[in-house]
């Protein structure tokens, strides 16, 4: 497999590779897809720092680099943590911007149907690099489906956030609820039953919001229904 570390000898070849995968990856796809990539691209080529893996940019600074309001930097650059494409390495606070890292192994294996599609000896060269260390993760109660993001809506973008944040609570008490409605600030959640809907607005009705704000600023109250 792929080596996944851009640093050391024939790091210039691994960078060039990765951003070839995720362009060529992207170009399969629908053009709102290819934007979104060509973004993440441009953010990579401009700012990222391979042999620190370090991504450290202000929002202000990367709306005026894809020529979009903050709103929608926010909402990409979230939409690229629950993909896993971007990993925050330290939260920014007081002044700080977010630092992040490249999620290079779950790159490689979202565009790897791609390969194909730049030639045999690319494929070859991917396949083919020193295999990284193995990674044994942790065990989760029962399996737990990444959340779909392809609406768009605050609700599933906050969804695979806290999914990302914690499997286990995820799993047991927010995969179930679904977006019911979205009134002006206000977003209500359908919980599957009375008891499910006591427990999450006692106990991670907070967590819900701070995850939703992350998404849009303007949501202000969660609110459970059944």
């Amino acid at each position: 497999m792929y080596s996944t570390k851009p640093v050391g000898r024939g790091a210039s070849a691994r960078k060039y590779d990765l951003l070839t995968a995720l362009g060529a990856f992207a170009l399969a796809l629908g053009k709102h897809d290819q934007r979104r990539a060509l973004r993440l691209i441009t953010l990579i080529t401009a700012r990222y720092n391979w042999a620190r893996d370090e991504l450290a940019v202000g929002q202000r600074e990367i709306a005026r680099l894809w020529s979009v309001d903050e709103r929608t930097v926010k909402r990409e650059m979230a939409l690229f943590r629950a993909k896993g494409w971007l990993v925050v390495k330290r939260q920014g606070a007081r002044g700080r911007v977010t630092q992040y890292g490249l999620g290079i192994d779950q790159l490689l294996s979202d565009t790897e149907a791609a390969w194909e599609y730049v030639g045999s000896d690319f494929e070859l060269r991917m396949g083919k690099e020193v295999l990284p260390e193995k990674v044994v993760p942790l065990p989760v109660r029962g399996k737990v489906a990444v959340p779909d993001v392809s609406s768009g809506t605050e609700w599933a973008l906050s969804k695979a956030l806290l999914h990302a944040e914690d499997m286990a609570s995820y799993s047991s008490w927010i995969a179930s609820l679904e977006r019911a409605e979205r009134a002006g600030g206000r977003l209500t959640l359908r919980a599957p039953s009375r008891f499910h809907a006591a427990y999450v607005q006692t106990h991670l009705e907070g967590r819900l919001l701070k995850a939703c704000q992350e998404i849009d600023a303007d949501v202000a109250e969660i609110r459970i229904v059944v």
